[in-house]
């Protein structure tokens, strides 16, 4: 007979007929302290095996002269009997007159930590096994920790083999007041510490006799005790916005809801930007009938009451329930990364539809895979679990895992590799960001923009000079500048390297600072066009989306002006020494020659400088600033009027 078929005899496909959700349990412990009998004596219990299960498994143990062991009915592989021990995880189904569950029993040796840490990141409960005449191993501790680190709060400790040391209460004392102040000082408090003997089944289903002096519940009872995790439907609203869709006038946001439910007319806020806006359709595909509200696990599109940017990544979510902004995040983390992690490392960590750029800051402890040990360290090795310290140039919008593990898991990746996954911890609240739409309140102006205009002659508006470097931007942007103040206009100019000597000095040329930079001239520009002035800002501003989220602040005050220069001409120039070199690999990521520039589709202007001189090009824009932003003769005068 195969391994194959031998394993789909003895592991049970059992369906439950039951309308609750099963409940997932994941089963730990130190090799040989019994985690696969414990399993296989709650099946047999609760009458999951079907019949003649245990007959048959009796009769191959005898052929093979080997006593029967209820390990067997989860050792499944014939490659595990064979060596003895679990090495991968097997989940198989039964239900207590409670509820249904789904018992995940995870390997206890060390070089299988790996499946051991996959199946536990999955369960809503643990069962803790420890051996009574061994006692707390330091394997067992670490098994503890490992289920502090993935969240679970609910665990329950079986202290198996008391046939062993002859039920006697003492000893199981000792072992409970070992387990139970180890657990406590990690943070976690055992739900109940169980006196159990598998090979029997005493204190599996039902309470022995063997254990008078024992007044607590058996396993099942305990497992009948656990709260079972939330649906997702009752989590608080997380819809990762997939993309966004323009059809005519419309523009669907478009995602799959994560969690909780929505309904037409709910105010949405947009994390991390804190945009806010109502529902004002809500969009699915194959349904003809337009819907009001929708749940976790449905794909739907949503339009809203006005036009706000959105972009892929950005989480939407109810206005009194937002997810954690925060710069910083504490993980727990698998890695498998061929190199070791290490502290000052970058990856893009991917959460829900979002990717962040981030840093490694910290490594605060890690278990390494040989071992088992914990200990502190500089570096995570391939396989090992650490906690690990993250920042982004962003804020990154999560939940804890434990709060709500769809917004609170997360993979990294180094190049085109997964190199690891993990989960969230609770961010610390002095890491936290207050989200803008509920948390801040705008100040309105005593002076609005008409008044500003009528009293500067002008509107105020940001006019975004973008090209590459070297076409001509800053020397256009500041003669315009020269000659709109001699007219008396308010104006002044935004440039790239000035930026960057102040309110961007901590921001490199990755891509994700060039974006950061934008981002916050983009703001800067905006404050200063809301003041009345004319803003005329110089960036190469190489990155089509950063450039339309300036726009989408103010998309009337907006004003995009392509400095169209080919790059042979502005190589040939040169005038920084900046092509030559990148040329010679001196400068990473330069735009044009190892990093993209993507030229604007629709520029409101398009200048090109090969041909012309400085002053004609000067005197074009002048032409579309004074025709775009000076007031009427009428307007003047209706406003002095008032």
């Amino acid at each position: 007979m195969s391994s194959t078929a031998t394993a789909r005899q003895i592991v049970p496909e059992i369906t439950v007929s039951h309308s609750a959700s099963p409940m997932k349990i994941v089963v730990v412990g130190h090799v040989d302290h019994g985690k696969s009998t414990l399993v296989g004596r709650i099946l047999n219990e609760t009458g999951a095996l079907p019949e003649g299960k245990v007959e048959y498994l009796k009769e191959v143990c005898e052929k093979r002269g080997m006593p029967f062991e209820w390990a067997f009915v989860m050792d499944a592989l014939q490659a595990e009997r064979d060596q003895g021990i679990t090495i991968d995880t097997a989940q198989i189904r039964f239900k207590s007159e409670a509820r249904p569950y789904v018992i995940i029993d995870a390997p206890g040796h060390k070089e299988f930590l790996k499946n051991m840490v996959s199946g536990a990141a999955s369960a809503e409960a643990a069962v803790l096994v420890i051996d009574a005449h061994e006692g707390v191993q330091e394997q067992s501790r670490r098994h503890g920790y490992l289920l502090h680190l993935l969240g679970l709060r609910q665990i329950a400790v079986a202290v198996n083999k008391m046939d062993l040391v002859n039920f006697d209460q003492v000893r199981f004392e000792e072992v409970k007041a070992e387990i139970v102040a180890y657990l406590n000082s990690i943070g976690v408090e055992p739900t109940h510490v169980i006196p159990v003997a598998a090979r029997s089944g005493a204190n599996i289903s039902t309470s022995s006799s063997d254990t008078p002096w024992y007044t607590g519940p058996s396993v099942l009872g305990a497992l009948d005790g656990f709260i079972p995790a939330k649906p997702a439907t009752d989590l608080a609203l997380r819809l990762p916005v997939q993309d966004v869709y323009k059809f005519d006038e419309r523009r669907i946001i478009a995602g799959r809801i994560e969690s909780g439910r929505l309904k037409v007319g709910d105010t949405l806020v947009f994390s991390p930007s804190g945009k806010v806006a109502k529902i004002a359709t809500i969009e699915t595909w194959g349904n003809s009938l337009a819907s009001v509200s929708a749940g976790a696990g449905q794909s739907v599109g949503i339009t809203l009451d006005e036009q706000i940017f959105v972009e892929r990544g950005n989480v939407a979510s109810l206005e009194h329930h937002v997810p954690h902004l925060s710069h910083s995040v504490k993980a727990r983390v698998f890695w498998l990364g061929r190199g070791p992690l290490k502290v000052g490392s970058r990856y893009k960590l991917k959460l829900a539809t979002a990717e962040h750029v981030v840093e490694v800051t910290a490594i605060e402890r890690v278990i390494d895979v040989e071992d088992l040990a914990n200990h502190q360290g500089s570096e995570v090795a391939r396989n090992a679990v650490a906690e690990v310290v993250f920042r982004g140039k962003s804020p990154i919008a999560h939940d804890s895992f434990v709060d709500n593990p769809r917004l609170g898991r997360f993979v990294l990746v180094e190049g085109y590799d997964i190199v690891g996954g993990g989960v969230i911890a609770e961010t610390p609240p002095e890491e936290r960001l207050q989200n803008r739409s509920t948390h801040i309140t705008v100040v309105p102006h005593k002076v609005d923009a008409e008044t500003r205009a009528i009293a500067n002659g002008h509107r105020g508006g940001v006019v975004w000079l973008t090209g590459l470097s070297g076409a001509g931007k800053s020397t256009i942007a500041m003669e315009v500048e020269r000659q709109l103040f001699l007219k008396g206009w308010q104006v002044t100019v935004l440039d790239g390297d000035n930026v960057r000597n102040g309110l961007c000095a901590d921001l490199g040329f990755s891509s994700a600072d060039r974006t950061e930079n934008i981002r916050r001239v983009g703001q800067v520009a905006n404050l200063l066009a809301e003041a009345g002035m004319v803003v005329v800002t110089s960036f190469i501003s190489p990155f089509r989306s950063d450039r339309e989220k300036v726009r989408a602040i103010d998309p009337d005050a907006f004003h995009e002006i392509h400095i169209a220069t080919d790059l042979a001409e502005c190589e040939r120039r040169d005038p920084k020494g900046l092509y030559k070199k990148a040329r010679a690999g001196e400068i990473a990521d330069f735009t044009g020659i190892t990093s993209p520039y993507e030229p604007p589709e629709l520029p409101e202007l398009i200048l090109s400088t090969r041909e012309r001189s400085v002053d004609e090009s000067v005197a074009d824009l002048l032409r579309y600033i004074e025709s775009t932003f000076s007031l009427t003769a009428r307007e003047q005068a209706n406003g002095w009027g008032l």
